[in-house]
């Protein structure tokens, strides 16, 4: 096995997009890690769409997620779920979006591309399958589970955050597939001291916290989650707002409840907290896997929400909770020591097997390897 070190500096091209900040975090975060060994660029697909198209992208998911959460389930399962033969096909914009990467390849010449987001991944798995893109073809998931359009057949490489991802990812396409586990700030797993998270939580000394994650979108059920917290004693509901400010003024009159807006100290927050409410699998739960903050899955969100939560609660990572009673036990058992909590934590923690910038270079280097000179 070749080492890391020995890939040549070369380029990285980083295709993400602004779909939410989970597959930009993923984007930013191997950069860094990166950046210290080759040249790194950073491209949001949507950006180099024609004009309005990748903001029409954008909002429209949006969008849907807060007032329409069925019709973006519809979506899903129309295009995202295998269905045979017939099934509707993304093709089109996926052709749109490889037309416009090409361009920008030629200039840049990257020594791989790494996409963090599906439709970036389908965009660079087309160029390769036809001979446009020369280089590796590297899909980083950022979700718990593989829906289809993660998958394209040419692309060479997935870096995966779960082992069942990197299983069903070489099922179904027969290419190569890691799991080192998830790729986040290096500072959940190194904020140990609760201090500054207590003091920002504003919280009793006889208080808990219990977070409650909406994402960067600020959706879901945050309202009813946040109330039936409130019903436990010495449990202050702690609502993660994202950038959603009506959100954040509801919640901000709801008695017990502290609602907070976009935050940049999340590792102290997760520090301090006794447990995490989540409703999409995503992000947000494998940085509290690495804080220790054993999560409860509540209420997923559509489509690729409920697929990652219940991969999730699959490997016995997350605890789900199915309505407002079993929500409440399952806080009570978490937050409290004891082998319930110890034993989901340790689980967590054992997803991360190696630094994923890691497992992608030393995989560079051992095809580098096998390849040979020219």
């Amino acid at each position: 096995m070749a080492d890391p070190s020995a890939v040549p500096a070369g380029r990285y091209l980083v295709l993400t997009a602004s779909m939410g900040s989970g597959h930009n975090q993923v984007a930013r975060e191997l950069a860094a890690r990166l950046s210290g060994a080759a040249e790194v660029r950073i491209v949001d697909l949507l950006d180099i769409l024609p004009a309005g198209t990748g903001r029409a992208l954008r909002d429209g998911y949006g969008g849907m997620l807060r007032a329409a959460p069925w019709l973006y389930e519809g979506i899903f399962q129309t295009f995202f779920v295998p269905r045979g033969q017939h099934q509707p096909t993304t093709s089109p914009l996926v052709a749109l979006a490889a037309r416009r990467l090409r361009p920008l390849l030629a200039d840049y010449k990257p020594t791989a591309v790494v996409s963090t987001f599906h439709l970036a991944g389908q965009a660079a798995g087309r160029l390769r399958a036809h001979g446009r893109l020369t280089v590796p073809s590297v899909v980083m998931i950022t979700e718990p589970a593989a829906h289809k359009l993660w998958l394209h057949p040419a692309t060479d490489l997935f870096v995966c955050p779960y082992p069942a991802v990197a299983a069903e990812a070489r099922s179904r396409t027969g290419r190569a597939a890691l799991a080192p586990g998830p790729l986040i700030d290096a500072r959940f797993s190194r904020c140990t001291d609760p201090t500054a998270g207590r003091r920002a939580l504003r919280l009793r000394p006889d208080e808990q916290a219990v977070l409650v994650s909406t994402g960067s979108w600020g959706v879901g059920d945050a309202v009813g989650t946040a109330a039936r917290l409130a019903e436990l004693d010495g449990v202050r509901p702690v609502v993660l707002c994202g950038r959603n400010e009506r959100l954040r003024r509801t919640l901000a009159t709801a008695g017990r409840c502290l609602a907070l807006g976009w935050r940049d100290d999340l590792p102290d927050l997760f520090a301090a907290a006794a447990v995490l409410v989540d409703n999409a699998g995503g992000e947000t739960c494998a940085e509290a896997f690495a804080a220790g903050l054993p999560v409860v899955s509540y209420r997923p969100l559509p489509g690729h929400g409920r697929l990652g939560v219940r991969a999730l609660g699959d490997a016995a990572l997350v605890t789900p909770a199915g309505d407002g009673a079993t929500l409440l036990d399952a806080v009570e058992k978490l937050r409290r020591p004891g082998s319930v909590r110890d034993e989901q934590r340790e689980r967590a923690a054992a997803v991360f097997v190696e630094d994923p910038a890691v497992a992608l270079r030393r995989w560079l280097a051992d095809r580098a390897a096998t390849a040979g000179p020219g």
